[in-house]
C-alpha cells in the first residue's frame, strides 16, 4: 500500500506512517519525513495499533442525510453535460435552479 501507484493517495499516505513505525521510528521522525503533521501519524499509528489494516479504512461519517438520490445526482450530472440549446431549453448557460 505504501508504494502502490493505483492505492488512494490517503491510503498511501497512512501506510507511509505505519511502515516507519514498525521499524520503530519515533511519531516525530515519521511525521517530519512524510510532511504530516505530528498529530495525524499519532492518530493513525493509534487506529493501526487498535485493528490492524482494516483500521486505516475511512470510518463512516455521521451527518445530514443526502437530499438527491444517486439517481437524480446522475440525472442532473447528464443534463449539466449537454448545451442548453442542445435540450431545447432558451438558456444560454446552465444555473443551478435550472438544473434542478
Amino acid at each position: 500500500m505504501a508504494y502502490g501507484h493505483k492505492i488512494e493517495h490517503r491510503l498511501r499516505k497512512r501506510a507511509q506512517v505505519i511502515l516507519p513505525a514498525a521499524q520503530g521510528r519515533s511519531n516525530a521522525r515519521i511525521a517530519h519525513e512524510t510532511g504530516l503533521h505530528l498529530d495525524t501519524v499519532r492518530v493513525w499509528r493509534g487506529r493501526f495499533a487498535r485493528g490492524g489494516l482494516r483500521a486505516l479504512a475511512d470510518r463512516k461519517r455521521s451527518g445530514r442525510p443526502a437530499l438527491f438520490t444517486p439517481v437524480q445526482v446522475a440525472e442532473a450530472k447528464a443534463l449539466a453535460c449537454h448545451l442548453p440549446a442542445e435540450t431545447g431549453i432558451p438558456l444560454s448557460r446552465w444555473s443551478c435552479p435550472a438544473l434542478v
